[in-house]
């Protein structure tokens, strides 16, 4: 069962969706070829008290895609030379937005984004067929006790809201059902 994944299904909090996407597998359409592949890592960036997410200073020209309509693509520019891939959740003007961090054969965010060759082209527009970049449900159950919830890495300087349980691994220990 080949499934895309409708836009309605970013319409919830984004710890939420972070969890739900574990087991579904991220589609990319280059070339006429699709490549799809199980996400096994995501994390969160919710609201603008969150001061890990680029939205906790307020709406600039990076972040702008964050206040968007569910569904958006958020793609930035990090450290100079690495691209990463956010799709964003909750309601339009609430910024909101999930860090894909690794599917099965790609794990670090970086990575991801060099193999699937996500960069600037795809930012603010709509995940689906028609940007070449889509979620798929594929009828894998994956339980709750195959994922584990951990902080947020690589954001110390958010202090409290580092440690908020938002990184979500599909820890890989048990069969597909």
């Amino acid at each position: 069962m080949r499934k895309v994944v409708p836009v309605a299904f970013f319409d919830r909090p984004t710890p939420l969706v972070a969890r739900a996407l574990i087991g579904k597998f991220l589609v990319r359409k280059r070339a006429g070829k699709e490549e799809a592949y199980m996400i096994v890592e995501t994390e969160a960036y919710h609201g603008f008290e969150d001061k890990a997410s680029h939205a906790s200073r307020g709406k600039t020209l990076r972040n702008t895609p964050m206040f968007g309509s569910p569904g958006t693509i958020y793609v930035y520019y990090t450290y100079g030379m690495h691209w990463m891939f956010n799709v964003v959740c909750g309601k339009k003007e609430f910024p909101g937005a999930v860090l894909i961090r690794g599917v099965e054969s790609i794990r670090g965010p970086a990575r991801l984004t060099k193999t699937l060759g996500i960069d600037k082209e795809l930012n603010t527009k709509k995940i689906g067929k028609v940007s070449g970049v889509w979620i798929e449900d594929r009828g894998i159950t994956i339980s709750p006790r195959a994922i584990q919830k951990t902080h947020r890495i690589g954001i110390n300087y958010a202090q409290e809201w580092a440690e908020k349980p938002w990184r979500f691994i599909y820890k890989n220990k048990e069969p597909l059902r």
